[in-house]
């Protein structure tokens, strides 16, 4: 492994839990845990898994005049999402998009009642913060978060695990953001995160994110959970990996991420527009993309991998998709994926093949989630 990686605040935490550390969008990063993948993922099915999600950037955005108002019309200028009605404790999923309505990040954003947190990938941050820093300057302080730490809590024994040591959780619904207290730390708590799993995302300083990670990890529910389940995890959910599922090149309603972006932003709404891309955008919901994001089911046990190309015929006849993303998904006990097709064969249940080793195999258009969420409403 390079020694250019960077590192999150608990890589010795990992090391020392016997993890496998791989590269990971500039960082080192925990694969997996001795239990290995199936098992972590199946255990944060059924009870709670702690994830280090700690190469995330985090933003604070704070309007200079302290009206939140202003700073959200201003951060609408980047983004297609309603921002000026996200309440306080609330937070949204939302994305940045480029002139030609492709995506450059999916992110995530909190009102905390005087500022908003913004959550971004690791990938993007340096890009994204100089886009914040650029746009909305004028009006507002925008400062890079760069000594917190982001540990992810995941499954349905996650409430009861967490509440042991920051009670108001328990009182939290999804996407509820809070400020509270963790056995007198401060720390930033919100209900999400990326499994389909309910859960929570806590933010807290670097120096006090281990006394946090080791807490958890002594309840009996917690286990160490590693990217590999990671991403099994998020694709039976049906979420999106930004730069494989989503990128520059793939527009919101392509990305079939149209609920993403409120009516109030749409053609005809009270705030519509205003943002890059806005024009391509809006001409796709009224008259469709050419391609969609779909789910695929994968005949027999062996999962077809992001970059197969997808085909209408078993025999001959040019590309129609590619597949983005795919694993065998241990929930389901099958192989799944998810990839982009020309949009007449994006009907579910469409009959189309997939190359497995230089043949075809059958995939049948799937509705997503392939596994039912968890999320506390």
């Amino acid at each position: 492994m390079s020694e250019a990686m960077l590192e999150t605040p608990l890589l010795a935490l990992h090391k020392e839990l016997g993890a496998r550390i791989v590269p990971f969008a500039g960082y080192a990063m925990p694969l997996q845990y001795p239990a290995g993948i199936m098992a972590e993922h199946l255990h944060t099915r059924a009870k709670a898994g702690l994830f280090d999600v700690s190469h995330m950037g985090q933003v604070s955005v704070r309007p200079l005049d302290g009206d939140m108002a202003s700073a959200a019309r201003a951060i609408e200028t980047i983004v297609p999402v309603d921002v000026v009605g996200l309440k306080p404790g609330r937070q949204r999923y939302g994305f940045l998009t480029n002139d030609k309505g492709g995506i450059l990040d999916d992110l995530m954003i909190a009102n905390l009642g005087d500022r908003f947190l913004i959550v971004v990938n690791a990938a993007c941050k340096a890009a994204d913060t100089a886009l914040f820093q650029s746009v909305l300057s004028p009006t507002c302080e925008v400062e890079p978060m760069d000594r917190r730490a982001l540990i992810a809590l995941q499954g349905p024994e996650a409430e009861q695990a967490l509440a042991r040591f920051a009670p108001a959780v328990a009182d939290m619904k999804f996407m509820d953001v809070i400020q509270t207290d963790f056995d007198g730390l401060d720390v930033i708590v919100s209900r999400s995160g990326y499994t389909g799993e309910d859960g929570f995302e806590i933010s807290v300083n670097d120096a006090d994110v281990e006394r946090v990670a080791r807490a958890l990890l002594k309840q009996p529910e917690v286990a160490p959970i590693g990217l590999g389940a990671r991403d099994s995890l998020r694709l039976e959910s049906g979420l999106c990996l930004y730069g494989s599922d989503l990128d520059e090149t793939t527009t919101p309603v392509e990305g079939a991420l149209e609920w993403a972006i409120q009516k109030i932003r749409r053609a005809d709404g009270g705030r519509a527009g205003g943002f890059p891309g806005s024009d391509v955008i809006q001409r796709q919901f009224a008259e469709g993309a050419p391609r969609r994001r779909v789910g695929l089911l994968v005949e027999g046990r062996a999962p077809i991998r992001g970059g197969a190309p997808l085909f209408a015929e078993v025999e001959g006849g040019e590309p129609i998709g590619v597949v983005t993303s795919g694993a065998f998904g241990p929930t389901l006990q099958a192989p799944v994926a998810m990839g982009y097709v020309a949009t007449p064969y994006a009907q579910t249940g469409s009959a189309i093949f997939a190359e497995l080793r230089g043949r075809r195999t059958p995939v049948t258009v799937a509705a997503m989630p392939f596994v039912p969420p968890g999320f506390k409403r």
